[in-house]
């Protein structure tokens, strides 16, 4: 297990890209966990999911509930609290190689205008993959994802 798929933005906002792997990885019964570095960020996200679409309920709540381990998707900067399966990282968090192999996906979404962001990233790749984790890099700048990478 532990593959990790790195998103590089180039189109999509971090929030929309976050909410279409939801849409994918619920359905299959996984628990997610979107860890943040920035409170803001996640207080953002949990308001859209509320609302956005409205038609639409996402049941998820951030971390430091009573709930925590009960939520199907769990936002928080801390550790997995949720038992989830995905692992999205988004705002440059961070997950180890150790993690990484204990989970179904790890999702890193990182903004390719940011050029920390990018530098970021590239670091993540070469951290996780030289620790012999399989990851996939992904790039949107046709309009679609498609898969430039993979090792492992």
């Amino acid at each position: 297990m532990g593959n990790v798929m790195f998103y590089h933005l180039t189109r999509s906002s971090a929030e929309a890209t976050a909410r279409t792997l939801l849409d994918k990885s619920l359905p299959k019964g996984w628990r997610v966990m979107i860890r943040g570095t920035d409170q803001s960020m996640l207080e953002r996200l949990d308001h859209r999911f509320w609302s956005d679409p409205a038609d639409s309920f996402l049941p998820h709540g951030l971390q430091g509930g009573p709930s925590d381990g009960d939520q199907p998707v769990l936002l928080g900067t801390g550790a997995i609290a949720n038992q989830a399966q995905v692992l999205v990282l988004i705002d440059g968090a961070e997950t180890s190689a150790e993690e990484a192999r204990a989970l179904e996906r790890v999702c890193v979404l990182f903004d390719g205008d940011d050029p920390a962001r990018l530098s970021h990233a590239r670091n993540q790749w070469k951290h996780l993959t030289e620790a012999g984790v399989a990851a996939q890099y992904w790039s949107e700048e046709t309009g679609r994802w498609v898969k430039k990478a993979e090792k492992g």
